[in-house]
């Protein structure tokens, strides 16, 4: 029986030798393979070396050849330990021609990621004998980032000639053509939001933002249920506040149309005239079709998300991701730092990736900072964005909240009574389209937004009067 123990890595010292042999006899080589292959893939410690001095020389612009790569080894005092300069005339000599030099960078690479899945196993074995462990979670956190460091390598996509881009751009441009009216993202629910967004968009980062009890839970949830009941999407919901129970309390109600307070109090009523049991029959049925998966664990950080979004893509497909909030999000690695405005950059930088690395929008919740209530009326803008700038540098689309109902610095008898259950949602920040704002009813009882037939306001200029010149930016 083969002893475990004794098994040799895996490792191709004649894909090294080919590779370097190759950047020997080929000065345009090393620009093939620069970005494919580290100093640490390569098995044979010499050959670490030899690559490292190569490297060097490469950055400088001066020649790669076994002359000034013998050189500068003799200058790191390492040619020696390498073979001497007849070992680096015997890589010369090793390959006849470069051409395949891409092929023993896949090679090597192959073989450094096996080894480095094995060091990466081996640890975690380690971690699960050690005696002095507070929380497990600190050592779940540090497996998941030794396999985390080992995939992000391959999540590197090269350079992609503009014509096979066009070529994408266009047959999108036909698929959209033959489907006038239809959404190119995951559906809202709410026609002009969706008319001014077009959905939600694949990998976009989206900050919904509001003070609290303003609704933004609500608003989400409003989200989720109409693109997975009505547009079929499949979403996925990390709730790091409320429980899983209370979040479908809330579906359950926006959908039937029943009292919140009364569902949860046992208040229901059976007479003919107000069908409440009927209705939450029907809502369950439609909601037990639904795509909806949610996850209440309270503190995940962004590795913890990646990871069980990458999971229920794998198992069951993934449309869309929802996360509230984002200031009860941990520091990946458990880290805790005193800069709470890096912390929360470290997150959102975290967000946009996720949802560039699943290809997905990811909706992520966030609070304001009080200054936003120093204003009458007290709406929204980027800089109240609580705890980060970043959050605004690294979102696609920012959207605000505001209802005149929930400001501080109005009594409620100022407010018409046609007004207080208005809001508005304000998409100040969208990359790549109008900024605008998009009225919407608020049913407080219910715990849910709905359409309100208005115009929203598109954030651009109006057109200007004929024979006058348009505005200059």
């Amino acid at each position: 029986m083969i002893d475990e123990l004794a098994r040799i890595p895996p490792h191709n010292i004649e894909a090294e030798r080919s590779l370097l042999g190759s950047i020997l006899i080929d000065k345009e080589a090393m620009i093939k393979i620069a970005d494919q292959v580290d100093v640490d893939d390569f098995y044979k410690k010499s050959h670490e070396h030899i690559f490292e001095s190569m490297r060097e020389l490469y950055a400088k612009n001066e020649p790669v050849d076994v002359l000034t790569l013998g050189n500068k080894l003799e200058e790191k005092k390492l040619i020696e330990g390498v073979g001497g300069r007849s070992y680096l005339v015997g890589l010369s000599n090793a390959v006849p021609t470069a051409s395949h030099i891409l092929q023993y960078a896949k090679i090597i690479k192959k073989k450094s990621t096996l080894r480095k899945l094995l060091a990466a196993a081996e640890h975690i074995n380690k971690l699960g004998y050690k005696e002095d462990v507070d929380e497990v979670e600190t050592v779940l956190d540090d497996a998941m980032q030794h396999l985390y460091g080992i995939t992000q390598k391959h999540l590197k996509q090269n350079f992609v000639p503009i014509n096979t881009i066009l070529h994408n751009a266009f047959e999108r441009m036909d698929e959209l053509h033959k489907e006038r009216g239809k959404l190119r993202g995951v559906p809202s629910g709410f026609t002009k939001l969706d008319e001014l967004m077009a959905g939600f968009q694949k990998s976009d980062l989206v900050i919904l933002a509001a003070r609290p009890a303003v609704g933004k839970t609500s608003l989400a949830l409003d989200f989720a249920r109409n693109a997975a009941i009505r547009g079929k999407a499949k979403v996925g919901i990390f709730s790091l506040e409320m429980s899983k129970e209370q979040l479908v309390d809330r579906l359950l109600c926006a959908e039937a149309g029943v009292d919140l307070w009364k569902m949860r109090t046992g208040n229901l009523s059976d007479r003919p005239d107000s069908n409440d049991f009927p209705k939450i029959g029907h809502a369950m049925g439609l909601l037990s079709e639904a795509k909806i998966f949610i996850d209440d664990n309270a503190g995940q950080n962004v590795l913890q998300i990646r990871t069980k979004a990458r999971r229920l893509q794998a198992e069951h497909g993934l449309d869309m991701i929802i996360i509230d909030y984002l200031q009860l999000m941990n520091t990946t690695g458990n880290r805790s730092s005193d800069n709470r405005v890096q912390e929360v950059a470290e997150m959102s930088r975290g967000l946009k990736l996720l949802a560039r690395e699943l290809n997905v929008p990811v909706l992520c919740l966030s609070q304001l900072s009080r200054a936003v209530e120093q204003t009458k009326p007290a709406i929204p803008k980027l800089s109240h964005l609580r705890d980060s700038g970043s959050i605004e540098q690294d979102a696609d689309i920012v959207m605000f909240i505001y209802r005149k109902a929930a400001d501080r610095n109005y009594q409620l008898e100022e407010i018409p009574p046609d007004e207080r259950s208005l809001g508005e949602i304000h998409v100040a920040k969208h990359r790549n389209g109008p900024t605008g704002v998009i009225k919407v009813f608020f049913d407080a009882a219910r715990a849910s937004y709905k359409n309100l037939d208005t115009q929203f306001e598109t954030g651009a200029p109006p057109p200007p009067p004929p024979n006058q010149k348009p505005p200059s930016f």
